[in-house]
């Protein structure tokens, strides 16, 4: 096992187009991140192919798969050649920009397609074990020690726009609510792309984790252990808990300009509906008060009604915390002074 992983990393530092060969739900579910998807078996094929498998045996579903096989053949070298010819260059062993390929296990499927390249001399390579073996690189980069500093702060503190300003001036990000398409709040998905895979979530974090420096600090803002329908790595969270924190301190007019800038641009009904969604939290009267102001545009009534309610549930969810440096940004603009503020307290 530990060959095939320092083979992943040899794969990994190839440079060419990257294709995943498995199915759609396959790659769907998780998958290399930058990879383009030429599936071998379409998600149909695939469970036709797995069933003669099991009740067959192997023999009669390489048989019933090589008849898919030839069928589509043409399709999947346009599919090939049209992803290769993307990159602009030649597949060429001596200056290691081959063409990359794997599948769930490094199997038949990548061998498959990995020869067919080879007819047309397209220095095909194929990752030993496959996606199998990347998914264990992953899980196991959450275990590693990481140097996490996070960012708390009231909701309206501007904690991801403080992420931003961080990353702007290279330092260790990770934009846990950017990663999984969503804020974390009952309005975290206004206005954001569908979430992805919770597998293919952590595929996006190891990622990113794999192109730090171990040892420099690594910026990550505050959150519960799921955002939306993702859900943060057991291990990493852990090491959140137990890491140092910058509480950020905003007045609550700075708090509330900053709720009014991001959400008063959706749509009323969208709003509401998001409102509706935490009613039995938020109380009859104060839901009544922010569908109202919805409807009338009244932006500072909307977020003075559910900021009580935030605010309850963080100072819930900050109990026990320790390690807390404050930093007071009431009436600061977010720019480069703030940088140096954050060093201060550190």
């Amino acid at each position: 096992m530990y060959f095939k992983r320092k083979e992943l990393e040899k794969f990994r530092s190839f440079k060419g187009p990257l294709i995943d060969v498995r199915s759609p739900s396959e790659y769907y579910k998780g998958h290399l991140p930058n990879s383009i998807n030429i599936p071998l078996f379409d998600n149909d094929e695939r469970s036709i192919i797995g069933t003669i498998y099991k009740k067959e045996g192997r023999k009669k579903a390489v048989i019933e798969g090589l008849k898919f096989f030839e069928k589509k053949i043409d399709l999947l070298l346009d599919n090939l050649f049209m992803s290769i010819d993307s990159y602009g260059k030649i597949p060429n062993k001596n200056n290691d920009f081959l063409v990359k390929i794997y599948c769930s296990r490094g199997g038949m499927r990548s061998q498959s397609i990995a020869w067919l390249l080879d007819k047309f001399k397209l220095n095909p390579v194929t990752l030993g074990g496959g996606y199998k073996i990347y998914r264990r690189w992953v899980l196991d980069s959450f275990s590693k020690k990481w140097n996490i500093v996070v960012i708390g702060g009231k909701t309206g503190t501007g904690k991801t726009r403080l992420l931003s300003l961080l990353e702007k001036y290279k330092y260790q990000t990770i934009d846990l609510e950017g990663f999984a398409c969503h804020r974390g709040s009952t309005f975290g998905g206004l206005g954001m792309k569908e979430q992805p895979s919770n597998e293919q979530f952590e595929n996006i974090i190891a990622e990113k984790l794999n192109s730090f420096k171990s040892s420099n600090n690594i910026f990550v803002e505050a959150e519960s252990a799921n955002i939306g329908k993702c859900k943060i790595p057991h291990e990493f969270f852990n090491q959140m808990k137990d890491s140092r924190r910058i509480e950020i301190l905003r007045s609550k007019s700075n708090r509330l300009d900053e709720l009014i800038d991001t959400y008063s641009v959706f749509k009323k009904e969208e709003l509401q509906e998001s409102v509706l969604r935490i009613k039995k939290r938020l109380g009859p009267q104060r839901t009544k008060i922010a569908l109202e102001s919805i409807n009338n545009e009244k932006w500072d009534l909307v977020c003075t009604s559910v900021l009580d309610y935030y605010d309850k549930c963080y100072e819930f969810e900050k109990v026990g915390k320790t390690n807390i440096r404050l930093l007071d940004l009431t009436d600061k603009k977010y720019d480069e002074r703030i940088i140096e503020l954050i060093n201060n307290v550190l």
